[in-house]
């Protein structure tokens, strides 16, 4: 905050010339001087906030479909009785893609592999957990062509 140039008040201040000098000055010094300007009022001061990078786990959670899908869903059908018409009106689905996914033709999608999970009693998603690798990066922090040559070595 700035003060009067001749009295030292703090307050609401104004340009005045006083003896060929523009000073900054109080509205009661101001008639000491001419060519009064009155100094706009200063915009409240805005506070930046830093923003933190987001920080991600170091392992993920990672869900995928059995690779033998197509021999659970048959035989559970297959115990519960059920012909492949009457398994896909239950899913609200078509009977040939009950029938490719029997076959393996289709693996289906989460959603499907969910509704085949509930209406036959069976496990056809599992979940896995993997590590985050860091990798190098130079100064910059670019990655440069040896580092992609080091990350393909170690797979």
């Amino acid at each position: 905050m700035t003060v009067c140039d001749m009295c030292g008040k703090s307050g609401y201040l104004v340009i005045a010339e006083i003896e060929g000098a523009d000073l900054t000055i109080c509205k009661d010094c101001a008639k000491y001087g001419k060519n009064v300007r009155k100094i706009p009022k200063p915009l409240p001061k805005i506070e930046i906030k830093k923003v933190e990078k987001p920080s991600f786990p170091d392992k993920e959670l990672v869900l995928y479909i059995v690779s033998d899908y197509s021999k659970r869903v048959k035989e559970a059908r297959e115990k519960l009785g059920l012909k492949q018409e009457a398994l896909a009106k239950k899913l609200a689905e078509r009977e040939s893609l009950v029938q490719k996914i029997e076959c393996g033709n289709f693996e289906p999608s989460m959603r499907l592999a969910r509704k085949l999970e509930n209406n036959l009693g069976i496990i056809l998603i599992k979940q896995h957990e993997e590590e985050k690798q860091k990798f190098g990066k130079t100064k910059l922090g670019a990655m440069t062509i040896g580092d992609m040559i080091k990350i393909k070595k170690r797979k």
